[in-house]
């Protein structure tokens, strides 16, 4: 009998981890993929590129609002119950964003999409963590990190495939019948922990602190999402929204410092090695998120590729990183300690930003970038797993799952922040070079003037009179000036973003060893 509850429990293990991975895959691959189909969307909306923008902000915000609650409403409602809510309510705004008419009918589906999908990214991650032994954690976050780390990648490709063979609305449709699987399977599987907790009545709800978390996270992601394209703090709205999320931030944290029952567990931040795999899960959303965003905008606005033909030519990346996660789960699982592997990842980040940095130009070819972006999965393969387990490895019981949404808002907060800082810095290079590149055009540099008058006898020798020739040589010299100032922005963001990895590497050798014990009191 009890040989046969074992094989009971493994195989019920495997579909709890397999509706897990599917729901975290689903949501992190709808965050890049709708990236794709802005343009139709615009078009059949009949919507500005400002307005489509929302799409994607919505959703982020919804995301980041619902993160850090997560522990709290798995415990007010039942964490089966909320796990498969949440996938239902996903599942249900993917089909009303399909079908939506108006823009923004759209942008509050993404939005309430958004806030059902937060939910699956923290469950998911608390659930996997609990249904394995502590010695087998390692191999736990293995498979949970195949989906957050390949999800943004699968994102642009699979949506370009979508627009291109089908419609926009696909790309809501095709999580229908998967969100259908994951319900049935979460409700019929997933278990509630033993530390439940009692339910809160209305009265012991910490409202207050909903209200400003709501603001405070709601508002900052708002600011990262469309600061760069409303010039920051000279824009009215910015400016307020910033304030109001620095007071709300201050009010939140006030609030449940001193509240009986707090929406949030701040205490839970006194672990010190939940405290420095906040920071580095930040750098690590920081990379992820920035390069994903950044090399297939290169590939399309400098070699002029196709969104599709940019999107997959990250997928031979996340098959390395998903073929290398199991591996370093089995060597944390046998011993090698996680700040080890860890930092080996955050140094060879360093590497692939240096390299990205030193390969390219404006000639830069396909055959260039795989090798890179093969290097930088094998990196990012030794991130995720070490830096999970060490920041969960000292926490036991509903501690695990408040850690984790510590850990999944600031992941997405990095990749935010990530995006904002690389479009602004790359904007302010942008100009820079180019005012650089533009004080050499004068009549006394020698180099200039040789150019200049060499492209002149160019077009003159095809037929232009002086002055007409004297132009386009000049229409011409602007247009290798514009390409050569915007390669060396994306030069200068790949060396900003190696900087950020190197710093990780000091910050990540202050955590503590955990020992791998068998804790049987997490085995549901």
């Amino acid at each position: 009998m009890e040989q046969d509850s074992l094989v009971e429990y493994g195989s019920r293990r495997v579909i709890i981890v397999v509706t897990a991975i599917m729901c975290a895959l689903l949501e992190i691959v709808d965050t890049t993929i709708v990236n794709v189909a802005l343009n139709e969307m615009k078009g059949n909306m009949g919507a500005t590129l400002s307005e489509i923008g929302w799409v994607i902000t919505a959703y982020a915000i919804g995301n980041v609002i619902i993160i850090p609650m997560t522990s709290w409403l798995s415990q007010q409602f039942g964490r089966r119950n909320y796990f498969a809510g949440s996938v239902i309510l996903f599942t249900i705004c993917s089909l009303l964003c399909g079908n939506a008419s108006t823009m923004w009918e759209l942008v509050l589906f993404r939005f309430l999409q958004g806030v059902g999908g937060g939910a699956l990214l923290v469950t998911s991650q608390t659930i996997i963590t609990e249904v394995f032994p502590k010695e087998k954690r390692g191999m736990a976050q293995a498979l949970y990190g195949m989906g957050v780390i390949i999800g943004p990648t699968l994102g642009p490709p699979l949506g370009g495939y979508l627009v291109e063979n089908y419609s926009w609305p696909y790309i809501f449709y095709i999580n229908i019948p998967l969100g259908i699987i994951a319900a049935i399977l979460a409700l019929q599987y997933v278990r509630n922990p033993n530390y439940g907790g009692t339910k809160k009545s209305a009265k012991q709800v910490d409202w207050w602190g909903i209200i400003f978390l709501t603001a405070a996270v709601g508002c900052l992601q708002f600011v990262l999402e469309r600061g760069q394209e409303s010039d920051w703090f000279s824009d009215p709205t910015i400016l307020i929204t910033s304030i109001v999320s620095a007071v709300s931030f201050y009010l939140f944290i006030w609030r449940e410092m001193t509240c009986a029952n707090p929406i949030v567990n701040l205490k839970v931040l006194k672990d010190g090695n939940l405290k420095i795999g906040v920071v580095l899960t930040f750098i690590l959303g920081f990379g992820l998120y920035g390069s994903t965003f950044i090399i297939p905008l290169y590939l399309q606005s400098s070699l002029g590729w196709t969104a599709f033909q940019a999107g997959l030519i990250m997928v031979p990346a996340a098959l390395m990183t998903a073929f290398m996660m199991p591996i370093v789960g089995q060597m944390i699982q046998r011993g090698v300690k996680q700040q080890y592997i860890a930092a080996t990842g955050f140094f060879l980040f360093f590497i692939y930003s240096v390299w990205g940095h030193n390969i390219l130009t404006p000639d830069t070819g396909k055959e260039h970038f795989f090798w890179l972006l093969m290097f930088r999965g094998f990196a990012l393969s030794m991130l995720f797993i070490p830096i999970t387990t060490l920041s969960l490895s000292t926490l036991k019981g509903k501690e695990i799952g408040e850690g984790a949404s510590f850990t999944g808002m600031m992941r997405q907060l990095g990749g935010s922040f990530g995006v904002a800082l690389i479009t602004t810095y790359m904007s302010h290079q942008n100009a820079v070079h180019r005012m650089d590149m533009i004080g050499h055009i004068r009549p006394d540099n020698l180099a200039f003037q040789q150019r200049f008058d060499g492209m002149v006898a160019q077009f003159m020798s095809s037929g232009s009179p002086l002055n007409i020739a004297r132009q386009m040589a000049y229409t011409a010299l602007e247009g290798n000036i514009m390409k050569q100032s915007v390669v060396l922005s994306y030069m200068d963001v790949f060396m900003g973003i190696g900087i950020v990895f190197l710093v990780g590497i000091p910050i990540i050798l202050f955590a503590k060893s955990s020992k791998a014990k068998v804790d049987m009191s997490n085995m549901h």
